[in-house]
C-alpha cells in the first residue's frame, strides 16, 4: 500500500513536500485495521465449533428455551396438499388401526390436518436428523396400548428413512427394534396399571377382605411395578410413560364382581379405596420407584390422557365415532366438559387432573396430548375393518400420534439441548 502511494502521487510535484508528513499517518491508520482484523479472526477460530458435516446440533428446531410456546393450545388447520409421513403398508401398523387399508372413509384425509399452536409453530420430526442426533440411544415407551400407537407411529417415521432393523425385545418388552447404522433402539413395555397386578380370590380360611365380603377382584400393589417394565429403567435413556384407561373400565373391573382391590406392603388396603385414590397411590409409588432406578442422566416424560370419542353410548353399548372432519371448540366442551355430559368420555380430563397434581413436584416432564387429540373425533378407525365394536379410542396410523411424535421430539430437544 506505501509502495502504491509513492507511485500514485510521484507525478503531482506541488505535493511531494507533504507527503512525509501524510505518510506515517496513512501507516499507523492501516496497521490498526490489519490488527483489528487479524484480532476478531483469532477470538472466532478459537471458539469450539462442530465439525462442517457434523449432524449433532446444538440447538434443533424448537429447542431454544427464550421461544417458549404452549404447543397444546391451538387449531387444526386443513392442507389439501399435505401428505403422510410414511406409507400405510409398515408392517408394524396394528390391522385394526390401519384405516387405509381398512378403507375408512376418510383414511386418506386424516394426514392432512395440521396442528398449528398460537403464536408459534410446531416443527415437523425429522426422522433423519433425529436418528444422527439421537445416535446410541434408547428410548422406552412403557404403558398401555395407546403408547404402543405413540411407538409404532415413531417406528413408522424412522423406518421410512432407515431400512436397516433388527428385531428383538429388551428387557421385558413387548415389541423392540434397534436400527443398527445408529443403535438406536425403540421398545415398547406393556403395562395397563403400571404396578403389578392380578386375579385375586377370597381364601378359605379368611382374611380382612373375606371379612368385608369380597369374594373375587383384581389385587394392584400400589408399590410394586409390573414385571414388563421394572427392569427396563436402567436400560432406556428416555422413557416415556402413560396409564389411564383401564382405571375406569368398568367391562374389565367391574365395581360390584371383579373391583380393584389394592395392596400397600402386602397388606390389603383397609378400608378398601376407589379407584381414583388407588390411582394416586400407584402415581404416588411408581415416580419414586422411577427416580431411584432411572439410569443416570436418562429424560423421563409421562404422557397425558388420550381422549377417546364415543357418542350414543360407550364401546359395549353401540357407541359410534363417525364424524369426518375435527370437531369445532364448542363441540370439544360438550364431548368432554367435567360439568356437562353423560361421562362417557369424562376420563381424560379426570384422570389429567390426578397426573398433574402427583407429578408437579417429579423429575418427569409431562407431555400434554390430550386437547389437541380432543378434536379429532374423526380419526379413530371407528368400524374400519369390519370392526364387531367402533373402535374410537386407538388412533389412526397414519395419523395423530404422528403429531403426538412431533410434539415430543421438540419438548425432548428442549430438555436436551436448552442452555444450562
Amino acid at each position: 500500500m506505501a509502495g502504491m502511494a509513492s507511485r500514485d502521487h510521484s507525478h503531482l510535484p506541488n505535493q511531494t513536500k507533504k507527503l512525509p508528513l501524510f505518510f506515517p499517518l496513512l501507516s499507523l491508520l492501516l496497521f490498526i485495521s490489519i490488527f483489528a482484523v487479524l484480532s476478531s479472526i483469532r477470538t472466532t477460530s478459537s471458539a469450539p465449533s462442530q465439525p462442517r458435516n457434523s449432524l449433532e446440533f446444538r440447538k434443533p428446531p424448537g429447542s431454544d428455551p427464550a421461544r417458549s410456546c404452549d404447543y397444546s393450545d391451538g387449531a387444526w388447520i386443513y392442507d389439501p396438499n399435505a401428505s403422510p409421513k410414511y406409507d400405510h403398508t409398515c408392517k408394524e401398523i396394528f390391522k385394526g388401526w390401519n384405516c387405509i387399508a381398512g378403507n375408512k372413509s376418510n383414511g386418506r384425509e386424516l394426514t392432512k390436518w395440521r396442528w398449528k399452536p398460537k403464536g408459534c409453530d410446531l416443527p415437523t420430526f425429522d426422522p433423519v436428523r433425529f436418528l444422527h442426533m439421537y445416535r446410541n440411544t434408547s428410548i422406552g415407551f412403557i404403558g398401555d396400548s395407546l403408547n404402543r400407537n405413540m411407538f409404532v407411529s415413531l417406528f413408522c417415521l424412522l423406518k421410512r428413512v432407515s431400512n436397516e432393523v433388527k428385531k428383538w425385545r429388551p428387557v421385558g418388552a413387548d415389541r423392540g427394534f434397534t436400527f443398527l447404522r445408529y443403535n438406536v433402539t425403540l421398545a415398547y413395555h406393556r403395562t395397563n396399571l403400571l404396578a403389578r397386578y392380578g386375579r385375586w380370590s377370597a381364601n378359605a380360611n379368611g382374611g380382612v377382605l373375606e371379612s368385608l365380603g369380597y369374594k373375587e377382584g383384581y389385587r394392584v400393589d400400589v408399590d410394586i411395578p409390573a414385571d414388563t417394565w421394572a427392569e427396563s429403567l436402567s436400560f432406556h435413556d428416555i422413557l416415556i410413560f402413560n396409564t389411564g384407561h383401564w382405571w375406569w373400565a368398568p367391562a374389565k373391573f367391574d365395581p360390584i364382581n371383579s373391583p380393584l382391590l389394592f395392596f400397600e406392603n402386602g397388606q390389603p388396603v383397609v378400608p378398601p379405596v376407589l379407584p381414583d385414590v388407588g390411582f394416586d397411590m400407584v402415581l404416588k409409588h411408581m415416580v419414586m420407584f422411577v427416580e431411584k432406578r432411572v439410569k443416570p442422566g436418562a429424560i423421563k416424560f409421562f404422557r397425558t390422557q388420550s381422549p377417546r370419542h364415543f357418542e350414543g353410548g360407550d364401546w359395549n353399548q353401540g357407541g359410534s365415532c363417525n364424524r369426518q372432519n375435527p370437531l369445532l371448540p364448542e363441540q370439544v366442551e360438550e364431548l368432554f366438559s367435567l360439568k356437562n355430559n353423560n361421562g362417557t368420555n369424562v376420563e381424560a380430563r379426570l384422570m389429567n387432573q390426578h397426573l398433574y397434581k402427583s407429578l408437579k413436584e417429579s423429575g418427569l416432564h409431562i407431555l400434554d396430548i390430550t386437547h389437541l387429540s380432543e378434536f379429532r373425533a374423526d380419526a379413530h378407525p371407528s368400524a374400519a375393518g369390519g370392526k364387531k365394536h367402533d373402535d374410537c379410542m386407538h388412533w389412526c396410523l397414519p395419523g395423530i400420534t404422528d403429531t403426538w411424535n412431533d410434539l415430543f421430539i421438540v419438548q425432548l430437544n428442549n430438555v436436551k439441548f436448552r442452555t444450562k
